[in-house]
């Protein structure tokens, strides 16, 4: 799995790992806020990796629980959180199952930074989101960002990047090669190339998407239970993803 790999050196893909903590808890925050009436949510990030929208949400005066495949990238997660003071549960669950992650009801359902898209088939597309709406109290919000495949497909962008970064005086190198194996298919080989005091070093990290239709992901959450659902743009939102929201039946 690539983020049990990638979880040490995950920061690194970003030019200032904090700054973009900050800024997606201020894209990600307001969705939330409006949905709960501007009160202090209770939400599940499902897919958490090492806490890049869980902290975020949390400095903002969220009580959030995190969720996460990876035993690394949780156990990354926990040292990036005591490291700020912040007492978020955090979880080993597949998107697919979150019944093993207590707490709850939730107020919002978070599953960002194209995670859905990991997903192998529209079932496990079905399953996540009908795991995630179980977790939701009535009126609550599934909120998941991903990519904009409907663009993408017809592009089969084959390279993305190169970022270049420093790193104090020393330079960083970020970039990512996609390999298209089907129509909706592709391998994404990720490199952070890295000047250090005995010369470059070279980190590659491969893992496989399916780039999702928005209808599919729509019929998906529709099928788990989730109703309203609309999509929200970048130009909108402030998030550098499309994203998607669905609410858990009438509300309270």
């Amino acid at each position: 799995m690539m983020y049990d790999s990638l979880a040490a050196h995950y920061h690194l893909i970003f030019e200032n790992w904090d700054a973009s903590v900050a800024r997606q808890a201020a894209a990600l925050g307001p969705l939330i806020e409006h949905a709960t009436g501007g009160r202090p949510a209770r939400i599940l990030d499902a897919a958490c990796g090492i806490g890049t929208q869980a902290i975020g949400l949390a400095l903002r005066g969220h009580a959030v629980t995190g969720s996460d495949l990876s035993v690394p990238a949780i156990a990354r997660a926990r040292v990036e959180a005591a490291a700020r003071n912040l007492a978020i549960p955090l979880y080993t669950a597949d998107l697919r199952d979150l019944s093993a992650v207590p707490g709850g009801p939730f107020d919002a359902v978070l599953i960002a930074d194209n995670a859905l898209a990991h997903l192998p088939s529209e079932d496990d597309l079905r399953r996540a989101a009908w795991s995630a709406a179980r977790k939701l109290r009535p009126g609550g919000v599934l909120i998941a960002t991903i990519r904009d495949y409907d663009s993408l497909v017809r592009e089969r962008p084959t390279f993305h990047g190169p970022a270049f970064y420093a790193d104090g005086g020393r330079r960083r190198i970020v970039h990512q090669v996609w390999d298209w194996t089907g129509e909706r298919r592709y391998t994404m080989d990720l490199y952070i190339t890295r000047e250090t005091d005995a010369g470059w070093e070279c980190h590659h990290f491969t893992s496989d998407f399916q780039a999702f239709s928005r209808a599919t992901l729509t019929r998906a959450l529709e099928h788990g239970g989730l109703s309203g659902t609309r999509w929200r743009e970048p130009v909108e939102t402030g998030y550098y993803q499309p994203i998607i929201v669905g609410s858990a039946g009438p509300a309270d």
